[in-house]
């Protein structure tokens, strides 16, 4: 499945529910679900429950485009470009840890 399928899977499925949620609902469900996702990592579930942890903050993360009126497929593009956004090498050369000081 490509990203643009996704996320127009996610808008068809829960548009209605998310706009009623609204965008800060929706980005604290992220929120959760990344911290279910940590959970799933320290606990040393199986490869299949943290891969379903993966999918539904892929999930919540396409509706929160949604309702940014964001494409998720271009914004990636746009930023990654097959390539750093840093140091826009492939691989990557930026320095280990370059945003700590």
């Amino acid at each position: 499945m490509k990203i643009e399928e996704a996320q127009d899977m996610m808008r068809r499925i829960y548009l209605e529910r998310d706009q009623a949620r609204g965008i800060e609902g929706t980005l604290k469900r992220t929120f959760d679900e990344l911290e279910e996702l940590s959970e799933a990592i320290k606990s040393k579930d199986t490869a299949q429950a943290i891969a379903d942890e993966v999918a539904d903050i892929f999930a919540w993360l396409c509706s929160l485009a949604n309702l940014l009126e964001i494409d998720v497929s271009d914004a990636f593009y746009k930023k990654y470009s097959d390539v750093c956004s840093k140091c826009r090498e492939s691989p990557c050369a930026c320095p280990e840890f370059p945003d700590m000081k």
